[in-house]
């Protein structure tokens, strides 16, 4: 379905690692130091997968959705700071990669596909885990929040790493987790394979019609044959 496919974009979160066990530490020190009760690893993997500043404000309320105006900027931007510095010094501590991703993208790049990155995860933090868990070389491009002005669900990220690596949309693929994947690769024109076993915040991907649904990394495999 996809062998002629000459760019694949991947999700990190959810996608190729589990990095919820180190955000619910960062969050759960957060929450301690502004006076909060702290959130059970469950509820945190629900508020995982729309950015830092989403997760922060979903903690500080805890609750999925929230209002702007429910969260005062000074008291939003002391607990971001918190978090931000915990969680920079505690990247790798309980994060785990999810099982047969380095063979998966092993087999994929020895198959003469472009690989990239497309996080919402601040990108000064993307550099350590790739190279924490050896798979950095696999990509030619990785971008993350900060990297362009806008995060998936917009599809300006997708866009970007396009144009860099002058890959046509339709030449290209998205692999994620979580609605803001599906939907940016909808709005670039990009085919997706959506991933059952990350961070859906409950939602149903088959829904957002993907191109593609799997249950392991390993089985996308079977799309390039």
């Amino acid at each position: 379905m996809f062998k002629e496919k000459k760019l694949i974009i991947f999700d990190m979160d959810g996608t190729l690692i589990d990095s919820v066990p180190s955000l619910s530490y960062a969050i759960n020190y957060m929450l301690k130091a502004v006076g909060k009760d702290t959130l059970p690893e469950h509820i945190v993997r629900d508020f995982v997968g729309n950015g830092a500043d989403v997760l922060i404000k979903r903690a500080l309320l805890a609750k999925k959705e929230y209002q702007e105006s429910e969260l005062q900027q000074s008291y939003f931007n002391e607990a971001k700071g918190i978090f931000l510095d915990f969680y920079g010094k505690n990247l790798n501590a309980k994060t785990t990669l999810y099982p047969n991703v380095t063979y998966t993208l092993e087999v994929l790049k020895n198959s003469n596909y472009t690989l990239a990155l497309a996080t919402n995860k601040p990108i000064e933090f993307v550099p350590n885990m790739l190279e924490h868990f050896n798979i950095d070389n696999f990509f030619k491009i990785a971008l993350g929040s900060g990297s362009t002005k806008h995060k998936k669900p917009h599809p300006q990220i997708l866009q970007t790493i396009c144009k860099e690596l002058n890959i046509k949309p339709q030449d290209a693929l998205m692999v994620g987790d979580s609605s803001s994947d599906i939907l940016a690769a909808k709005r670039a024109n990009i085919d997706s394979i959506a991933l059952t076993y990350g961070y859906n915040q409950g939602i149903n991907l088959k829904e957002l019609e993907p191109t593609v649904v799997c249950s392991s990394f390993r089985e996308i495999l079977q799309y390039f044959k």
